[in-house]
């Protein structure tokens, strides 16, 4: 087997759990796993195409600049211009990104302070951190319409070779050294999102009893 061939079906594996989670609403969100270091490739998720499917044309090999690599009649995804931040800027192996209703609810509420924390969650660990009161950051930016500026903006929070930012009102972006663990990365960010709103919603409801 290829190389090639063995980072599609690994990129592959990693939407068809993600689609089981129903995490790509309508189309969105993007996925990326890098090939090659010299020259920098990476596949990358095809425009416009239903995630919940695998088919042959799910994704396309493109450069360092995110523009095809070989010829096809794919387009990459709109917003491979972060992946290519990424990419260029550290190690990492893989990149996932996706829009759920938690994450999008997150950013909005946390969105003007600019970022938001969690501890005392037992998940945290998932991010290597196995402190008692282990805290863990994210950034929240603006969502651009103009990609070029939303890369801009996201590349500067771009630092190590794993990391997440959320996009307000849009969603997460995370990347790790490796698929297994972009993907480790992307559940327990979107536990803690769904765990916060949960409990907001509780203590909410708590209070007008």
């Amino acid at each position: 087997m290829s190389l090639l061939v063995k980072k599609w079906e690994e990129l592959a594996d990693v939407k068809d759990e993600l689609a089981k989670r129903d995490w790509f609403f309508a189309t969105s969100g993007n996925l990326s796993i890098k090939v090659t270091d010299e020259p920098l490739t990476f596949l990358v998720t095809a425009s416009g195409k239903d995630k919940r499917k695998r088919t042959a044309e799910d994704f396309l090999l493109v450069d360092a600049s995110g523009k095809p690599a070989e010829p096809t009649h794919l387009k990459p995804s709109a917003e491979t211009l972060l992946h290519v931040e990424i990419y260029n800027k550290t190690n990492a192996g893989c990149v996932l990104h996706v829009h759920t209703i938690d994450n999008n609810v997150i950013s909005e509420l946390y969105g003007d302070a600019k970022e938001v924390t969690f501890t005392g969650q037992e998940i945290i660990k998932a991010f290597g951190l196995w402190e008692e009161d282990a805290v863990v950051r994210i950034p929240i930016i603006k969502n651009y319409a103009h990609i070029p500026t939303l890369a801009d903006e996201f590349s500067k929070h771009v630092k190590d070779d794993a990391g997440a930012v959320l996009i307000r009102n849009h969603g997460i972006t995370v990347w790790g050294r490796d698929a297994f663990e972009a993907k480790k990365f992307l559940e327990a960010w979107e536990f803690l999102f769904s765990y916060h709103v949960k409990l907001l919603a509780f203590k909410r409801a708590i209070m007008s009893v």
